[in-house]
């Protein structure tokens, strides 16, 4: 339907054919932008898939040993030996840009490269089942922020195909149309008035016509009356 507000004149409608070009071009830009999108969450989505499943995997293995352990070592062992850490963790976050959106990928580095430091204790008063807990919780570090870094990519990712969701349907089913009808109403109205205007120099023609005739006829008449004639009856 068109705007009851619009100016039908042709630099109006000239105005209006440019902004409906960009708006196409814009669309088709839009929906490419969308699919790329859509391809790049599918695959996001697949990843965080396998990788949950292996880090729940990994947790169960870890807490099956710790439980184990928990059963073999006193409370206050367990504490004491896990109290005072030796490795620590650094994380580092930088960010890549994926079809205009920016997702966060994690980097962390331990404090020392030696295997053995990851475990905060002495061998002689502990169970092998803690070693093997901690030595799961430190395989798995790895693919939790992995898995934390695509779960943060897939949310994004997906508030960002609803906006460009939204923009597309905002212009192939409001912008557009409305742009499209304003342009009819706009070039049936100049075609009004242009049929409008012609009916009218017609009229004025023929007119004009007229006048010059009846102005002819009276000259005419004039000039045999000058002679001493009688002026031919006017039919």
């Amino acid at each position: 339907m068109p705007s009851t507000t619009i100016n039908p004149t042709r630099q109006e409608l000239n105005r209006l054919k440019n902004r409906l070009r960009t708006s196409i071009r814009g669309h088709k830009l839009l929906k490419d932008k969308r699919d790329e999108l859509m391809k790049q969450f599918m695959d996001v989505v697949r990843e965080n898939r396998a990788l949950r499943k292996r880090v729940e995997e990994g947790l169960m293995k870890a807490h099956g040993a710790f439980t184990v352990a928990a059963a073999l070592m006193s409370p206050e062992m367990l504490e004491q030996s896990l109290l005072y850490p030796k490795q620590s963790v650094e994380l580092d976050m930088t960010f890549q840009n994926i079809m205009s959106v920016d997702v966060p990928q994690y980097q962390f580095r331990t404090s020392s490269q030696d295997p053995g430091e990851v475990y905060p204790y002495g061998f002689a008063q502990t169970s092998g089942e803690l070693d093997d807990a901690v030595d799961a919780l430190s395989r798995v570090l790895t693919d939790m922020l992995r898995l934390a870094e695509i779960e943060k990519t897939s949310q994004l990712l997906a508030e960002e195909i609803e906006k460009t969701r939204r923009r597309v349907n905002a212009l192939e089913y409001v912008k557009i149309p409305e742009m499209q009808a304003n342009i009819k109403y706009i070039t049936m109205k100049l075609d009004e008035n242009e049929r409008s205007n012609t009916i009218r120099l017609m009229k004025v023609k023929d007119m004009i016509l007229k006048e010059a005739i009846q102005e002819k006829r009276e000259e005419t008449a004039q000039a045999i009356e000058a002679f001493g004639g009688k002026a031919p009856r006017q039919v």
